[in-house]
C-alpha cells in the first residue's frame, strides 16, 4: 500500500505502537504494563475508487482491501488496479494477539514476489531478498496491516489518541523497516462514493529523503475503517484511494 523507500529502524526515533501528545511521541510502555486495547474489525472488504497521478498524466484506478480474521488469525490482501489490470498486489498474514495484529507474512507482488517474515521466537524481520535482518519490535506491522491496526488502536481507546497527538509503529516493507510516526489529526468530513463520513486524519510525512507523504482518513462510524487513503512520493506522483463501498462476508 505504501511505498518502497523505508529504511532500516535508526535510533533517532521511538519504538512500539504508542498514543502520544503535542509535544512528541511518548515512549512504548513497559512489557510488564498491560497491552494498549485494540479493538480489531471485523472480515470486510473495502472496495476504493482512485486517482492516480504520474508525471502531468492522471489515471483511474481501483484499489481492493480485502480482512479477513476469525479472532485467532488473519488474512489481508491489498490490490491495486489501473485499467482493469493487476499491477500491485501486497498480502499478510498472522495472527491476533496481545498488541493486535501480529503479522507472520507479508509479500508485495508486481512483476515478481518479495516476502518479509516476521520470526518472533528470534526477534526479527528477515526478508526474502536477503538484504540485513533487522530487530523485530514490539506492535510491528506491515505496510497492508498498519492501517488496520491504527483503527483497532483508536477504536480500542478515542481518548488515547486526541488531535495533536501521534501513533509511531514499525513498518515493516518487502526489503526493510522503518519507525512510522502518524501524527493525529483534526477530525474531517469526507464525502466519498460510499457516503459521507467526519474521519480521523492521521498524516505520517516524510522524515527523510525519498520518504512517501501517507494520509489517512479513517471513519469512527466504520469502526475507524480507511474512507480515503492518499499517498504522495516525493517526486510528486500520488495515489487517491476514496472508499466505494464495503461488503461484510
Amino acid at each position: 500500500m505504501a511505498g518502497d523507500m523505508a529504511a532500516a529502524p535508526s535510533s533517532d526515533g521511538p519504538t512500539g505502537a504508542v498514543g502520544g501528545n503535542a509535544e512528541g511521541v511518548a515512549a512504548p510502555a513497559p512489557v510488564e504494563e498491560a497491552p494498549v486495547p485494540a479493538r480489531i474489525p471485523g472480515s470486510v472488504q473495502l472496495n476504493f475508487d482512485g486517482i492516480a497521478t504520474r508525471g502531468a498524466a492522471p489515471y483511474q484506478g481501483y484499489g481492493e482491501l480485502v480482512w479477513l480474521q476469525d479472532g485467532q488469525n488473519y488474512e489481508a490482501r491489498m490490490t491495486l488496479k489501473a485499467f482493469w489490470i493487476t499491477f500491485r498486489t501486497q498480502q499478510s498474514t498472522g495472527t491476533i494477539g496481545v498488541t493486535g495484529i501480529e503479522p507472520t507474512r507479508f509479500a508485495d507482488k508486481r512483476k515478481s514476489e518479495v516476502a518479509s517474515h516476521f520470526v518472533r521466537d528470534r526477534q526479527q524481520v528477515i526478508f526474502s531478498n536477503n538484504a540485513p535482518a533487522v530487530p523485530l519490535l514490539p506492535g510491528a506491522q506491515d505496510r497492508v496491516t498498519v492501517v488496520m491496526q491504527l483503527g483497532a488502536l483508536i477504536a480500542g481507546d478515542p481518548a488515547r489518541y486526541p488531535p495533536g497527538g501521534a501513533i509511531a509503529v514499525q513498518t515493516v516493507g518487502p526489503r526493510d523497516a522503518d519507525i512510522w510516526i502518524f501524527k493525529i489529526e483534526d477530525d474531517e468530513r469526507v464525502k466519498v462514493l460510499a457516503g459521507e463520513f467526519v474521519a480521523r486524519k492521521l498524516t505520517r510525512n516524510p522524515r527523510k529523503p525519498f520518504d512517501d507523504k501517507l494520509e489517512l482518513w479513517l471513519a469512527p462510524e466504520l469502526g475507524y475503517l480507511p474512507v480515503r487513503i492518499r499517498q504522495t512520493e516525493s517526486n510528486g506522483d500520488e495515489v487517491d484511494l476514496r472508499l466505494r463501498s464495503q461488503v461484510r462476508p
